[in-house]
């Protein structure tokens, strides 16, 4: 046991990022006189407390581990091994069998007597931990290159958009006419989606028209749940051409995402057609960001918020001319397509990674 100091830092639970095995505040920047586990650089923190949450730490440094962790070390296995070994699916399913149903601990009895294959040469373990350490780093750093850009994002979108006095605190140098205030019925016609389609075969093809519900639409993104309806299958006047904005309107207010094709959607969602010799589309996905307090003041606070389509029609909005409007759409696209990259990249590179913690394992 020991006691955190200045020089002796504390790591807990809250410090972990789940099943990255990095910390997410500097440990020294925390209080002293907090008891715990001691440990030494190159010692393995596992937290047992809830092992779903994959809280585990490859320890840099010397410090203190307070709450419910073991400290794992050994003198007869590389420590980088003992480290790739605990996020293996075998030792994963040992430690999950825990006591305990709102509080669950691994059991020690069980994990202790557990029995596992370990290569018997120390330049093999050294192998696999350097393989496995190194998909690691390049998670962590592709993670910190995406948050960079989505703090860039977040950051222009409070200062590159007209508060209510019609200009911006950032602005490029060639612009500089006050931004016009426009209600979103101003901005194009105004639709809301219609009630879905009968569950039957007929009405779905891989060649028909988008279909979109609330739940596929993440990040400003439509995922690949959304299906296809062969044109039969809609109402009228329901299919929106490509460009068109869609938003949720009921529960989970103010998720949006452009279509990027021709599609059809469901009652939850209101769409914007924009008048396209007037006004850019992505500039008007990424100005909702602002439309978001309007429209959550509308829904109120109640267990079924809604935003009819009257309301969403009288939401104000303030936007430049057409050639400025331009140039900010593609600076936040060219955002959102490097976020979707890096994304993308971590999603290939931890199934890699979950690929080889089944195979490499005994």
């Amino acid at each position: 046991m020991g006691v955190s100091t200045p020089a002796l830092p504390s790591v807990e639970y809250d410090d972990i990022n789940p099943g990255m095995g990095t910390l997410n505040k500097e440990p020294k920047s925390k209080g002293t006189s907090k008891r715990g586990i001691h440990f030494n650089p190159g010692d393995v923190l596992f937290g047992k407390l809830r092992p779903y949450l994959k809280n585990w730490l490859f320890a840099c440094f010397e410090g203190v581990a307070v709450g419910d962790f073991w400290v794992l070390t050994s003198s007869k296995i590389d420590h980088g091994f003992t480290y790739s070994l605990i996020q293996a699916p075998g030792f994963q399913y040992i430690a999950n069998l825990s006591s305990g149903s709102k509080m669950p601990r691994s059991d020690w009895g069980l994990v202790s007597n557990a029995r596992t294959f370990i290569p018997t040469t120390l330049s093999e373990q050294e192998s696999i931990s350097s393989v496995l350490f190194g998909l690691d780093t390049t998670i962590t750093l592709h993670e910190e290159k995406k948050r960079q850009l989505e703090r860039l994002k977040s950051a222009l979108l409070k200062k590159m958009f007209a508060d209510k006095d019609s200009y911006p605190s950032v602005r490029f140098s060639n612009f500089g006419d006050n931004w016009k205030q426009y209600k979103l019925s101003d901005i194009g016609e105004i639709i809301t989606g219609s009630t879905p389609p009968r569950q039957h075969p007929e009405y779905y093809s891989n060649n028909g028209v988008l279909w979109v519900t609330p739940t596929d639409i993440t990040e400003n993104l439509i995922s690949d749940t959304a299906k296809k309806l062969s044109v039969s299958g809609t109402r009228a006047g329901q299919v929106v051409p490509a460009g068109s904005i869609l938003v949720t309107c009921i529960a989970s207010i103010g998720k949006n995402a452009l279509l990027l094709t021709e599609g059809s959607f469901n009652q939850q969602i209101n769409c914007i057609v924009p008048n396209s010799n007037k006004f850019d589309s992505y500039f008007l996905l990424t100005e909702s960001f602002h439309w978001l307090d309007p429209m959550r003041r509308i829904a109120g606070a109640g267990t079924m918020q809604i935003v009819n389509k009257h309301s969403f029609s009288e939401i104000h909005t303030f936007i430049p001319k057409l050639e400025e409007q331009i140039v900010i759409g593609n600076i936040f696209s060219k955002l959102d397509s490097l976020i979707a990259l890096y994304k993308q990249k971590l999603e290939k590179i931890n199934i890699l990674k979950q690929w080889l913690l089944q195979n490499m394992f005994i």
